[in-house]
């Protein structure tokens, strides 16, 4: 499901290191699909692995204000990889 080329256009504006981290990233989801993990699975693990570090590197409050941002990046479709920009 989570295709590192679906999402390219939206790390056109981000640095080399995080589109190399996405690659690895989208590397390893298909592995594990391949596996025949399940989609939701990897999702649950991504979503707390990269909240997880976030909090180590920068405390609770302060990834507790980023999230709060989050909602409104969903519904914009920041997060819709299949969209088509206009």
């Amino acid at each position: 499901m989570f295709h590192h080329e679906n999402s390219q256009a939206l790390f056109e504006r981000e640095d080399e290191a995080r589109k190399r981290a996405l690659q690895y990233l989208a590397e390893a989801w298909r592995n594990a699909e391949g596996e025949e993990v399940k989609t939701e699975a990897l999702a649950h693990a991504a979503i707390f692995a990269g909240l997880a570090t976030l909090v180590e590197l920068y405390g609770e409050t302060a990834i507790c204000e980023l999230m709060k941002r989050i909602p409104d990046k969903v519904i914009q479709g920041e997060y819709t990889v299949d969209r088509t920009l206009q």
